[in-house]
């Protein structure tokens, strides 16, 4: 009797989502059992036993490596998917990755945007491909690609006489209704997930500032300095100082509501803002510039995303102060 194989499916999840479900119609194709941790959560030392578990229980490892490196296991210091391509590889499963090619991942980047690629981990993420295509992988543009490479994956292995898989006892007439009621509920979990991750990316939308996350563009107001014009007449006791650009756009948010004109009266305290500053927080859309009609000047104000940034800066600065 045919044995079952128990083909345990890892990947990066959110940019993967579709891969992965035609992987795991193509393992219940092709008469074997897909295994994964799509209702586990990423992090939890308890959860990465439970994966440890399940890869020595299942007889192939299959890897699905699109254009991202995961979040980092701190333990390791490696994404959860390399830690977990490392510990089947450890544990003796056989391996063997399925790779998305170039095109295809730049169809990707246009088609959903910069977070289906690796930005924080680069490195990792290039070391780990190099690993990953110096062993049996083959590339895909597509889900098709995918299905084509694990049947004829799986049909090598069912002739690996070390793997022990499924052997189906009386019950095997029934083996058929319970792979597909296992696909159905396996498909009604991806839509879950995409759906929840759908929500957490309408709320992520409303903290960010046209891509950019209130921490990166808090640090970069921390990080950058601007020296102050050595005129004590003008700026008193700050004459020839160094602030923060954080502490003038937070300390003059009142300043910058009401707005800068560059005429020709325009006071040196002005001028220092509208032409020292204030390009400094245009480059992030915390202020926007507005031609006066029938002027010939600009207006400098706070924008909607100024506004936004100033409003959480002042709620974590109160938030924080209470706690203390």
């Amino acid at each position: 009797m045919k044995k079952r194989l128990q083909v345990f499916i890892s990947s990066t999840y959110t940019d993967l989502i579709e891969e992965r479900q035609a992987a795991v119609e193509a393992v219940l194709n092709a008469g074997h059992i897909p295994a994964g941790m799509e209702l586990f959560k990423s992090g939890d030392q308890s959860q990465k036993e439970t994966i440890k578990r399940w890869i020595d229980e299942s007889d192939v490892y299959m890897l699905i490596l699109g254009g991202r490196y995961g979040s980092i296991d701190q333990e390791t210091g490696k994404s959860y998917t390399h830690w977990e391509y490392d510990y089947a590889g450890k544990a003796g499963k056989p391996r063997f990755a399925i790779v998305i090619n170039e095109e295809a991942l730049n169809e990707k980047v246009k088609e959903k945007g910069q977070d289906v690629i690796e930005r924080a981990n680069y490195q990792k993420y290039q070391e780990f491909k190099k690993e990953v295509l110096s062993k049996i992988s083959r590339f895909f543009s597509d889900d098709k690609d995918i299905k084509i490479a694990i049947l004829e994956s799986l049909k090598e292995q069912e002739n690996n006489k070390d793997l022990k898989g499924w052997v189906s006892g009386e019950n095997s007439g029934n083996m058929e209704k319970i792979l597909q009621e296992n696909l159905s509920l396996v498909k009604e979990n991806i839509k879950l997930k995409e759906r929840i991750n759908q929500m957490k990316k309408k709320i992520e939308v409303q903290h960010e500032f046209d891509g950019y996350s209130y921490e990166e563009i808090l640090c970069y107001l921390k990080e950058t300095k601007v020296q102050i014009p050595n005129d004590p007449e003008i700026f008193e006791e700050s004459a020839g100082t160094e602030f923060s650009l954080l502490k003038i756009f937070t300390g003059l948010k009142d300043v910058f509501s009401i707005g800068l004109e560059n005429s020709y009266k325009m006071e040196k305290f002005d001028n220092f803002l509208f032409y020292k500053v204030a390009p400094k927080l245009l480059n992030f859309n915390l202020l926007e510039k507005n031609k006066i009609a029938g002027r010939p000047y600009q207006r400098i104000q706070i924008s909607k995303n100024g506004h936004k940034f100033v409003a959480m800066y002042e709620m974590k600065k109160l938030k924080k102060a209470t706690e203390d």
